[in-house]
């Protein structure tokens, strides 16, 4: 029996742990019910897992002596309210938006697939569940407990649930294939006065529009036109009256580029612009990175192996050429080890599945959790086989 057929069997467990994980959402890197879910269910798979940091981990193994490959999950959720409508609707104030019910739904299917089949692996296939993706710390934090020692990962694999491509389609790429992302913090001092009398002030709010657009221009003239950069600010902050001007405001935002080289010259000149605006009326700007991700580049190796792995399921997997300006922090594993990255097809308009990532209406289908267990667990194999 395939690894495909196999997962068809295990949907309606798939499916059991999916809904668990949608109504019971958790935000950032501390997630102690799915966590909890998680170990319980690789337990009763058989398996020996264990905490690693405010993550889980789990081995199988088949020739000790060979090689060890990776498969990640992101489990953590968004601070928003669900709308989908769906009878298993998150009720709490955060939400699966972005899939990653999904995604550990997936792989504890791929686990389940990987145990039963154990003696034809040729090595290990360590799990990793990590949280905190959304807010590009968690792989970075697995990393630092020791997630790719004791023992020591060879090659490593992701995956995203997507919406709007049909289920039981997908695509991997080569190269860079996700866009790095600095979160950025700007702090403006000003000082604070009656509105009726701004020459009497520092107007911080004043400063941070002028620091906004020149930021702007700085994207649009001092950046090669065939690059790719994307730097969105998302959040204003200050005051608290309408006739007060405050004393201080924040601006939050995100820079998001696909070269590293102009990744580091750009936060550079935003510091600059930042500091030199800010004195330029009177006041002063203080530019902090939050938290940073690298550009995702995959290894033409490890996406080739586990691609011979899906051809010979009969997965449709597509090699893709573009690239998502949207992040990911799996690229702080990638630092390390070679790794590849697929993406799975969660439904189309037609499915009821029209709307994209992050929004508080979107739905998957939940027959996409077959594909992507099945991916997960022939690309592993694939990949131990031939190396």
């Amino acid at each position: 029996m395939s690894y495909l057929q196999r997962a068809q069997e295990l949907y309606e467990q798939m499916v059991t742990d999916r809904r668990y994980l949608h109504q019971h959402p958790e935000v950032g890197m501390d997630l102690p019910e799915t966590t909890e879910h998680v170990m319980r269910r690789l337990t009763e798979m058989g398996y020996q897992p264990r905490r690693l940091g405010q993550g889980v981990t789990a081995t199988v193994t088949g020739n000790p002596e060979g090689k060890v490959f990776l498969l990640r999950a992101d489990m953590d959720a968004l601070p928003m309210e669900e709308k989908s409508g769906l009878p298993f609707a998150s009720r709490r104030s955060c939400a699966h938006t972005c899939g990653h019910d999904m995604h550990t739904a997936m792989l504890l299917g791929a686990a389940q697939l990987l145990k039963e089949r154990e003696g034809e692996l040729n090595g290990t296939v360590k799990l990793m569940f990590q949280p905190g993706e959304e807010v590009l710390s968690g792989a970075k934090s697995m990393v630092e407990a020791g997630i790719l020692e004791h023992p020591h990962v060879d090659a490593a694999m992701g995956a995203h649930m997507i919406p709007m491509i049909p289920v039981g389609f997908g695509g991997y790429g080569t190269g860079v294939v996700s866009a790095s992302s600095d979160h950025l913090v700007i702090k403006i001092e000003g000082k604070g006065g009656h509105g009726a009398h701004p020459h009497t002030a520092v107007d911080p709010i004043n400063i941070g529009v002028h620091i906004h657009l020149a930021l702007q221009e700085l994207i649009s003239r001092e950046v090669d036109p065939m690059e790719t950069v994307v730097l969105t600010f998302g959040k204003f902050q200050g005051g608290e009256a309408a006739n007060i001007i405050p004393s201080s405001v924040v601006m939050e935002g995100t820079l998001r580029t696909f070269n590293e080289e102009l990744r580091t010259r750009l936060l550079e000149r935003i510091r600059t612009v930042c500091t030199h605006t800010a004195q330029a009326f009177q006041g002063s700007a203080q530019v902090t990175d939050l938290y940073s991700v690298c550009a995702l580049n995959i290894d033409e190796d490890t996406a080739q192996s586990a691609a011979r792995g899906w051809q010979e399921e009969g997965l449709k997997m597509i090699r893709r050429g573009d690239k998502m300006s949207g992040s990911e922090d799996f690229s702080e594993v990638a630092a390390h080890v070679p790794y590849t990255f697929f993406v799975m097809g969660g439904g189309t308009a037609e499915d009821g599945c029209g709307v994209g990532l992050h929004s508080p209406e979107i739905r998957f289908r939940e027959e996409a959790l077959i594909y992507g267990a099945a991916t997960y667990a022939s690309g592993a194999a694939a990949w131990l086989r031939e190396h």
